[in-house]
């Protein structure tokens, strides 16, 4: 509700590709819109254009949401965005939403802890910036990891990824799935094992944004069945 008081009041709104578009029939008509979205390969901005672009609007005076999907400071460089602003001395609010390493899964009747099954869960990237001098995930150590793995922007590395946490000691057959546009009307998901689960997504065409997770959870419930989408 507050994130709705927010974007119906806003003069200006910048927002994402993963938005839901019907989020922006709430945005006032006379308010500045934005579109900053990204996707692998392509960005309509920089990340640094995004910031200086909330500055400045800010900076006329101008009440700004920044509109991004699921929780923006959980691999969505809301926390850079916040910084900044902090750094511009251009106060603002977070209004959190529930990210999608949590809400994709769910929809997909997958729950990323079970008593029993699973005490933890681990969220990580699949998609480091490029630009690093070294990577920072560690997969032998996620292999090694008790619980849940979830992992975000990973479809594009998917078969180094279950090649490395094979390799970490994760068993071939432990249970992997992929899910699609989670929670959206097209939202889909394949089901396999670390070594499986390569062909399946790419018979089935999954593509981002996905959200991928391994672990004995995948298989504590048969695929959910959902208005939002349909088990591949």
């Amino acid at each position: 509700m507050r994130g709705l008081e927010i974007l119906k009041t806003a003069a200006a709104v910048v927002y994402d590709r993963l938005v839901a578009p019907e989020l922006l029939n709430h945005v006032r008509p006379d308010a500045v819109r934005e579109f900053v979205g990204k996707a692998p390969g392509q960005a309509a901005r920089t990340q640094t254009e995004i910031s200086a672009l909330l500055v400045r609007l800010a900076r006329e005076g101008r009440a700004v949401c920044r509109l991004k999907g699921g929780d923006p400071f959980v691999f969505g460089r809301g926390g850079e965005e916040a910084l900044a602003a902090a750094d511009a001395g251009v106060p603002c609010e977070v209004v959190p939403g529930v990210t999608s390493a949590i809400a994709a899964p769910a929809s997909a009747g997958i729950p990323v802890t079970h008593r029993g099954v699973a005490a933890a869960v681990t969220i990580v990237t699949g998609h480091e910036d490029p630009a690093k001098a070294e990577p920072q995930v560690d997969w032998a150590a996620c292999a090694r990891l008790p619980g849940t793995l979830v992992i975000m922007m990973g479809v594009g590395t998917l078969a180094a990824t279950a090649a490395a946490l094979v390799a970490g000691g994760r068993d071939l057959n432990e249970p992997v799935a992929v899910i699609e546009r989670g929670t959206m009307p097209a939202q889909r998901w394949v089901r396999g094992t670390l070594a499986s689960i390569v062909e399946a997504v790419r018979r089935e065409g999954i593509g981002n944004p996905a959200v991928v997770v391994v672990g004995p959870v995948v298989g504590v419930l048969s695929p959910m069945p959902s208005p939002l989408g349909q088990p591949s």
